[in-house]
């Protein structure tokens, strides 16, 4: 009998616990709004005047904007090499976006650097910087309630991404307070700095990426714009040096004067192999006294660490914009005074 009751203790222990154990499941769900629906990505098709061809965008759009009056900061999203706008999809940013008030836009620029190409063949139109900071913004303004000004405006990528992201930023610092990078490739710039100075070719895709027919993230549905091949600009990058230290973050992070500086924030994973470019950008900050905010843990040059980090950039960039739309300046709190 004492061993029936015992028994039936423990099982309706182990009940009660499981009971608890779903209903704090349940209860945690939707905290930080993250397990509400994800955000909805609209694909945008518009005209590019820089590269003479249409071109699409990916915007999100906050929880609210619709039944809402009010202008919203953006965050724009730069992807990687042979990638497209779609990797964020693919990362969790629709989902976080449940967290911020502010419009997310994913930009293409295929295998571009994000960079204005010093030649152009075959009839393209390879000005993918002025793309970036005049046509997309330029669209984005027009179309949709932005606070259209630096105030309301962050870049930030992945990889090319990230290089493009940091030289866009510090090449136009009046139009972003914030810049960031996630797994940069920093010394892109650097490391073609040579082969340009001895009169070759820069390095801008592997050989063997351009043999294949499929990219990641497909659903690109632009007419000669969709395999990797089509998504390489035909053309020459650089013809100069002075053109690669023209959009070399190592450079242009020297040249701002510091009231004019962009918010600065990068990140790397420690078994990335950018990490070295991580580490010697944020060496370049320290030895010159630049304020910037840096982030290094476990993960490889993969999606799961993307994924992961790119919640916390886009927290930092968010509170960064509101920071400059609120203009509020804290006064000294001398305690000891009062």
């Amino acid at each position: 009998m004492q061993h029936i009751v015992r028994f039936s203790l423990i099982f309706l222990l182990l009940v009660i616990g499981c009971e608890k154990s779903t209903q704090s499941s349940e209860g945690i769900n939707t905290i930080g709004h993250i397990g509400l629906e994800a955000r909805s990505s609209t694909l945008v098709k518009f005209f590019s005047n820089a590269l003479q061809r249409d071109m699409h965008i990916n915007v999100m759009l906050p929880r609210g904007y619709e039944e809402s009056e009010a202008r919203y900061p953006v965050l724009y999203l730069c992807h990687g090499l042979t990638s497209n706008l779609h990797e964020f999809e693919h990362i969790g940013v629709p989902e976080y976006l449940n967290r911020f008030d502010m419009i997310v836009v994913t930009v293409d620029v295929g295998n571009s650097w994000y960079v204005n190409w010093a030649e152009s063949a075959e009839d393209e139109h390879n000005n993918f910087s002025d793309h970036v900071t005049q046509d997309i913004i330029g669209y984005v303004d027009k179309h949709y309630r932005s606070i259209a000004d630096r105030r309301g405006r962050a870049i930030n990528g992945i990889s090319m991404g990230g290089f493009g992201a940091m030289s866009l930023g510090l090449s136009y610092p009046e139009l972003f307070c914030s810049v960031a990078s996630h797994s940069g490739a920093l010394k892109y710039a650097a490391g073609v700095r040579a082969s340009v100075a001895k009169g070759e070719d820069a390095w801008v895709i592997w050989p063997q990426a351009l043999e294949d027919t499929v990219t990641r993230y497909r659903g690109i549905d632009i007419e000669d714009f969709s395999t990797i091949r089509d998504r390489t600009p035909r053309g020459k990058i650089f013809n100069n040096i002075a053109q690669v230290d023209a959009v070399d973050p190592f450079t242009l992070v020297l040249q701002i004067p510091e009231e004019k500086l962009p918010h600065i924030y990068i990140d790397c994973g420690l078994e990335d192999g950018l990490m070295v470019a991580a580490k010697e950008f944020m060496q370049l900050l320290m030895d010159n006294d630049i304020p910037f905010q840096y982030g290094q843990s476990a993960g490889r040059h993969e999606e799961d660490y993307w994924g992961r980090e790119i919640n916390v950039s886009m927290a930092v960039q968010y509170a960064v914009m509101l920071r400059n739309i609120w203009g509020r300046e804290f006064e000294i709190y001398d305690a000891w005074s009062k």
